[in-house]
């Protein structure tokens, strides 16, 4: 009989070498290894580096590393096994619900289905209760191997038609056979692995429902849409779901009206911004920002229109790889015009519009660049997806050996202003080749080279994305770290060989012949609606002083202190805060909660006492009240905390 050597290790212990029958399964080559009880344990094996089910035979020499409850290398494929459960349970309630697909997410799970009925809050309590049931039997999952056809008339018995068009897709593309799982009479398409049995899924809660179109695609039909989440224990489930109860309060949907500083009108259209005085005036600070720290570090400020000729947007390869995101044209005299859903064009033509020549390098042009893109209704979400969007856009024409000191200037600016706004923690990401690209390797690696160079000269942890760069270039993207560690996809600085070559960008260099500059696409926030969404989420809409579209509001305690409540409006307005007074015949207190839920910093209260010494009583919009303050003292506090953020930040 054939034999296979393997090596396994457990926990960083000494690993330990076997001769075992071709064919064993890993579960039997682990009881070998380190005993039945400890085996049984373990929810996957790894396999020279790769997570597979328990029952993968061995069939030639390898490395295999057991996998227990806890490690966060299962945590994926443990969730997925969680939503094959929740697509059993489905079908023992509601035999005629059609399965589409169910995989693990960041957070949790989900699964599709078609069912006439709709499901309610309380059928997912029901859901939830037959989940656990199935869990308590310890159903054992086995992995099964069929031919394509096979599969495909298995699935079209059950009446599966959704995953019949899965096959089918499969066998277009070549696939031969698949794998298929079992869960007593409930059977799912899927590659795995799973768990060895249910009776390993404990922890884990169904959060909610949802409407979904299969294959994201308006066009199919609708399918219901439940979400889950799964952990190792109870402690991780409950700290989830308090974090999950924490965001809905955060929502900045909710906040947003609540608040008045956004909307979204039918009558106007889905995905199209309405930003209202109080959102307006905070977006203003952003902007005024934005717009003199890029003035500070040598950019310089672009406008341009909002559309173009069509043919634009041929040249530069966005009617190739984009159609599907732009809107319909239009005819105007003749012309075709196309709404533009990028900046860059508009950028070269600017460059494109005389010679240049290589004194005049770096040169940095930025835009705060108003850009429209189809976005599906049912993928629209507030301000964090939307049809019509601000792009905080920057390109940059240099010399190759100016691309390392850029790059780094841009990763400064950006941390900058990102400290600024109260966000310090990031995961910063190096994407590269992709099998696809534009430009010589050698172009690649110089980039390449000038990002990586960049990163690790700033002392900046990152993870590298092999592949996964863009067809034109490679790049950086950063994603902040919101109060609750969610994760937003933020900065990103993209090296680009595509469009100068399309556009036939060049300069004059110092030998007198033209070349071609490196071009980089740089956004610091993202896009605006984005960002301004994830500032109100993370601050829950208690901004900081200098971002607070009201930063103080004087309230009286009776009628008679309303002349000095609006002197002391008055003078603060004078001195650059931005002032309300609220002179309404109404409780102090009603005025008080009512402040507080508007989110003002800070509360003056005026009555007798202060009207008399000519000063105010601050309270904080966090319920801590501070002795009695002149006017000019107050300005001195206010402005003082105004400048905090900007000092910090420079100094971390």
């Amino acid at each position: 009989m054939e034999k296979s050597y393997i090596s396994v290790q457990v926990n960083g212990e000494e690993p330990k070498s076997l001769s075992v029958a071709k064919g064993t399964s890993a579960f039997e080559c682990l009881v070998e290894a380190i005993g039945k009880s400890k085996a049984k344990k373990a929810l996957f094996v790894e396999i020279d580096g790769e997570l597979r089910d328990l029952s993968s035979p061995i069939e030639e020499d390898v490395e295999l590393e057991p996998v227990f409850y806890g490690d966060e290398r299962a945590l994926e494929h443990f969730r997925h096994s969680c939503a094959h459960l929740l697509a059993q349970a489905v079908k023992e309630l509601f035999p005629d619900a059609k399965l589409a697909i169910g995989p693990a997410t960041d957070s949790g799970f989900y699964y599709d289905f078609d069912c006439e009925r709709a499901f309610t809050p309380e059928d997912l309590k029901e859901i939830e209760k037959r989940m656990k049931a199935l869990a308590k039997r310890a159903i054992v999952i086995n992995r099964k191997v069929l031919g394509i056809d096979e599969a495909i008339e298995f699935f079209k018995d059950r009446g599966e038609d959704y995953k019949v068009e899965l096959l089918q897709e499969l066998k277009e593309q070549g696939e031969s056979q698949v794998s298929i799982y079992e869960q007593n009479e409930f059977v799912d398409l899927c590659r795995g692995p799973h768990v060895p049995h249910t009776g390993h899924i404990k922890v884990f809660k169904l959060t909610s429902l949802a409407g979904a179109y299969w294959r994201g695609d308006e066009k199919n039909p609708m399918l219901q849409r439940v979400y889950g989440t799964a952990f190792f224990s109870k402690e991780e489930l409950k700290e989830y779901l308090d974090r999950l109860e924490e965001a809905k309060k955060r929502d900045h949907r909710k906040l947003g009206k609540e608040l008045e500083l956004f909307s979204i009108s039918d009558e106007i259209g889905p995905g199209l911004i309405l930003w209202h005085p109080k959102g307006a005036l905070m977006r203003k600070l952003i902007e005024d920002f934005w717009r003199n720290e890029h003035l500070s570090r040598g950019y310089e400020l672009l406008f341009t229109p909002h559309i173009a000729r069509r043919d634009l947007w041929k040249t530069s390869g966005h009617l190739d790889f984009y159609a599907e995101n732009m809107y319909s044209p239009m005819e105007i005299d003749g012309v075709t015009y196309q709404i533009k859903p990028m900046n860059c064009p508009f950028h070269i033509a600017l460059y494109n519009s005389r010679r240049r020549s290589y004194r005049e390098f770096p040169i940095r042009w930025c835009e705060l660049g108003t850009v429209y893109r189809y976005e599906r209704t049912g993928t629209l979400h507030g301000l964090m997806r939307v049809r019509g969007f601000t792009q905080d856009d920057a390109h940059l024409f240099i010399r190759p050996d100016q691309l390392d000191e850029e790059i780094k200037a841009v990763l400064d600016m950006t941390l900058y202003m990102l400290r600024v706004f109260g966000f310090n923690k990031y995961d910063v990401y190096l994407s590269t080749r992709p099998e696809k690209f534009v430009g010589t390797e050698e172009n690649w690696e110089r980039a390449t080279s000038a990002l990586e160079n960049a990163l690790k000269d700033m002392g900046l942890p990152y993870e590298e994305d092999p592949g996964e760069g863009v067809f034109y270039g490679p790049k950086i993207d950063i994603k902040i770290r919101d109060c609750l560690d969610r994760s937003w996809q933020c900065s990103t600085i993209q090296v680009d060989f595509n469009l100068p070559e399309r556009f036939n960008v060049k300069y004059i260099g110092e030998d007198g012949a033209p070349h071609t500059p490196i071009m980089v696409h740089r956004a610091l926030l993202g896009s605006l609606e984005r960002f301004f969404g994830v500032l109100i989420e993370h601050y829950g809409g208690a901004f900081p002083v200098w971002l607070s579209p009201v930063q103080a509001i004087v309230l009286t305690v009776t009628e008679r202190h309303n002349p000095w409540a609006e002197e002391v409006k008055e003078a603060l307005t004078k001195a650059g805060i931005r002032a309300e007074a609220d002179l309404r015949n109404e409780k102090l207190g009603k005025k008080i909660r009512e402040a507080q839920l508007r989110k003002i910093p800070y509360m003056l209260i005026v009555g007798d006492k202060e009207v008399e010494s000519k000063t105010v009583s601050p309270r904080t919009r966090d319920g801590v009240e501070h002795d009695p303050s002149d006017l000019d003292s107050l300005v001195k506090l206010i402005k003082e905390e105004e400048q905090r953020p900007f000092k910090e930040a420079i100094l971390q």
